[in-house]
């Protein structure tokens, strides 16, 4: 054996393999390799100016040791890292500290990747990219104008989420109970111009497509609720004014019960009516009274029903002729649906609410409960009352009597409804990626010519939106003032940028071919590639980044730039990790850890072990001081056995179940994230190696199963105890195999009754035939002297497990 250091020094050992693996470039991956390929990624970070957290490890190491794993078993690797760098809090930095955010998105990205150096993560660096890097965004405007020419990015006036401390529009995915989920800051409504992407027209396709993946369930799930698909009817609702008003209602059953309507407080007919209405002032000071509500306080905080009666036009039932009240109500948007609803307050428990505030009929259709009294609800099925030619029928049977004879008398047709909505594309703001667009008033928009992308964002004096809530981009009149690329004539850019979702919704495939600088990557590295087999994240990124990467992954595919459907085969989340006390980190709480401090006191090794062991993978779990320095007890165990090892030239007799077992455990616990289990099963041989001894092959292999963990350790003793050779690292040797048959005892060790009472125990065979068991019990010297002189009369035997002796 070679002599280890008295001593296990991890600050030595872990900065000289990085520098190793470095320098060997043991981690980079070929293009251009008959190797079989894996594709491993983690979702790149934002880079902020607080560094890394002890959260952000956990996601990293646990696919980095199914990198490494798959890089020992032959294959070619990809597990690149980068930088989804444009956002917010970097401008908003800027702003307060007078700073161009370029350096301070500069300065946060060296120290995230000293941290992620730190931990011996075994990414590509050559293959880094950083999505405010013109030579990246350069494609991101490629695939946008892509969108534009295809009819997918158009521009809309419309009511949005306005951060009144961003002074920036927010996608209804980023207002959290009412106030933006960035800076904590009231949301209210307001009238703009956005561009848009039509996400909804592949809404089906982003269903029906989760078929073909391997994603956990309760991301497929997520997924589909946020799309939201129902099936329904479009009813045309005719009014006093000749107007119709047209509502999508997945209950068309109902409409005999609907006794009222309610349009959106910003519906084009309350205008359009305006010299009909007898209250048209007090319907416009409700209107303005909702503009200052986001549409989360709109629609999930709001508990009291408010309201205005349009005094002037009535709406007409459909199915019976009769005139029902329209009023405008707040909880209804004009984004969602049609922007009209029609009521039936006796199945419906806000509907029931509004109707008792405001003295309406409530009149049963679905037969059971006291509707006078509460809503009844329980309707999915039932039979049909007070609803002239559907009484009697079922639920199912009158959605489809009720649909044939609207689509018979044209009034309304069978629709199939989604709650997605189209994606708000634009900001108001200057870190992002310019929209390659130009406005000629002759011409229209107009995509700038793709020979002069990237399109870069000029340097500006000031950060800050305008006060009329446009781009600072919008003062630059050097650069916002233009020619036509088709008419040669005066034309302005567009001001706005991108959201830092565009640079994230394609990343994965620019890893592929990172320098390309003629496509976003070539063809053969994109057949190689794709699609990434194993993709890791959080679950608050379900609805808004997988979704979206998706969708344009699919117009990528229709549009023939990449090869697969689907940009990810396989999908799996992490649980966070908390405070000590239970709680989600923050600095409000004074419960974060900085990992900086881990690894200096403790090690890179036994942080990415502890991080692996401290529960189930998918599951919360809480930080522990006290189970970090057990990580580390065990590290220091694994090294002083070193010099404990004993020659060999094979696995011992004693250990060479405990090999193969273990060798099977640990490779099938990476492959399904049980990290945990596997470090246990490690943990457990290590305790029969210092009970029973342990030999050079044994520890080899203990050295190989350990190295995905415990890189750095494992690197340091595997050339300490002259396991190397030719200079070839531990991280690039074969992965270990193992034998199916050797993973089970050949014998086993079972006990002997008389008479249902222990008298001993007995080595056998596994499998051992009936017969053979129990002459070897009788032959036992205890059993023996408990049977002399009596007769067995009865012999019981549980195979592998008890004989027992029934005697007289």
């Amino acid at each position: 054996m070679g002599e280890t250091p008295l001593k296990y020094e991890h600050k030595q050992i872990e900065k000289k393999w990085q520098d190793i693996w470095d320098e060997k470039h043991c981690f980079e991956a070929a293009n251009d390799s008959d190797k079989e390929k894996f594709y491993a990624l983690v979702e790149f970070p934002y880079p902020s100016g607080q560094g890394l957290h002890v959260g952000h490890p956990r996601s990293y190491t646990a696919l980095d040791i199914v990198a490494r794993k798959k890089r020992m078993q032959g294959y070619n690797v990809l597990y690149p890292m980068g930088w989804d760098a444009f956002g917010l809090p970097t401008e908003n930095f800027a702003i307060k500290n007078h700073i161009h955010p370029a350096i301070v998105t500069k300065n946060n990205i060296a120290r995230f990747k000293s941290q992620l150096k730190a931990l011996g993560l075994s990414f590509d660096w050559s293959r880094e990219i950083n999505t405010t890097d013109p030579a990246y965004y350069k494609w991101t405007q490629w695939i946008f104008l892509q969108l534009f020419k295809h009819g997918l990015a158009y521009k809309k006036e419309m009511s949005v989420n306005w951060c009144t401390s961003c002074k920036c529009v927010l996608a209804n995915e980023e207002v959290v109970g009412g106030v933006c989920e960035r800076c904590g800051s009231p949301v209210v409504r307001k009238e703009k111009s956005q561009w848009m992407l039509a996400i909804t027209k592949y809404a089906q396709r982003l269903i029906d497509d989760l078929d073909k993946v391997d994603y956990i369930e309760r991301v497929k799930t997520q997924q589909k609720n946020w799309i939201g698909r129902s099936t329904g009817a479009e009813v045309d609702f005719a009014t006093t004014e000749g107007d119709k008003l047209t509502v999508y209602t997945t209950r068309p059953d109902t409409l005999f019960g609907a006794t009222y309507m309610v349009i959106s407080p910003e519906h084009p007919a309350v205008e359009k009516w305006a010299g009909k209405l007898t209250n048209i002032d007090a319907v416009r000071a409700y209107r303005e009274e909702a503009a200052r509500k986001s549409d989360f306080e709109r629609t999930e905080l709001n508990k009291d029903k408010t309201g205005v009666r349009l005094e002037g036009v009535s709406a007409i039932n459909p199915v019976n002729g009769k005139q029902i009240p329209i009023f405008v109500s707040d909880y209804v948007l004009m984004g969602y649906g049609t922007g009209a609803i029609m009521a039936v307050p006796a199945h419906d428990a806000r509907d029931w609410d509004f109707a008792k505030a405001f003295g309406l009929p409530i009149i049963e259709v679905i037969a059971g409960g006291d509707v006078q009294q509460a809503a009844f609800t329980d309707v999915e099925t039932g039979t049909l009352v007070n609803s002239d030619f559907l009484d009697g029928l079922s639920v199912a049977e009158a959605k489809k009597k009720i649909v044939a004879f609207l689509t018979e008398k044209g009034l309304g047709h069978e629709k199939v409804n989604y709650k997605l909505r189209d994606w708000v594309f634009s900001r108001q703001r200057y870190w992002g990626e310019p929209i390659p667009l130009i406005y000629c008033e002759k011409c229209g928009w107009v995509p700038v010519p793709e020979d002069q992308l990237p399109l870069t964002l000029p340097d500006v004096e000031s950060y800050e939106p305008t006060e009329n809530g446009e781009s600072p981009l919008a003062k630059m009149t050097d650069w916002v003032n233009t020619t036509c690329p088709h008419c040669g004539g005066p034309a302005k850019r567009e001001t706005d940028t991108m959201p830092q979702w565009a640079g994230s919704s394609w990343y994965f495939l620019r890893y592929m071919d990172p320098h390309n600088a003629e496509a976003l990557a070539s063809k053969e590295a994109l057949a190689y590639w794709s699609p990434v087999d194993w993709y890791n994240g959080g679950m608050e990124h379900t609805t808004l980044h997988l979704l979206y990467s998706r969708f344009w992954h699919k117009f990528l595919y229709d549009i023939g730039v990449v090869p697969t459907p689907e940009p990810y085969q396989k999908r799996t989340s992490h649980g966070m990790i908390l405070g000590e006390n239970g709680e989600k980190m923050s600095k409000s709480r004074g419960n974060v850890v900085n990992p900086d401090e881990i690894v200096d006191q403790y090690g890179a090794d036994t942080m990415r072990l502890y991080e692996m062991f401290i529960g189930d993978f998918e599951k919360a779990a809480p930080w522990s001081p006290k189970s970090i320095k057990g990580c580390r007890r065990f590290l220091e165990r694994v090294w002083n056995l070193a010099d404990q090892v004993q020659e060999g030239d094979g696995y011992s007799a004693q250990h060479e179940v405990l090999m193969h077992r273990t060798v099977k455990k640990v490779g099938e616990d990476i492959e399904n994230l049980k990290h945990n289990t596997a470090i246990a099963a490690m943990m457990s041989m290590l305790n029969e190696f210092y009970d029973k001894g342990v030999n050079r092959v044994e520890y080899r292999t203990l050295l190989i199963l350990l190295s995905p963990f415990a890189p750095h350790i494992a690197e340091e003793l595997w050339q300490k105890c002259g396991y190397a050779h030719d200079g070839q690292v531990l991280s690039l040797e074969p992965w270990p195999v193992y034998e199916e048959s050797k993973t089970v005892e050949s014998s086993i060790e079972i006990a002997v009754q008389v008479n249902g009472k222990l008298k001993g125990t007995i080595k056998l065979p596994v499998d051992c035939p009936e017969q053979d068991a129990v002459a070897a019990a009788c032959g036992d010297e205890k059993v023996k002297s408990a049977i002399e002189g009596k007769t067995v009369v009865k012999t019981i035997v549980v195979k592998n497990k008890i004989v027992n002796l029934v005697v007289r």
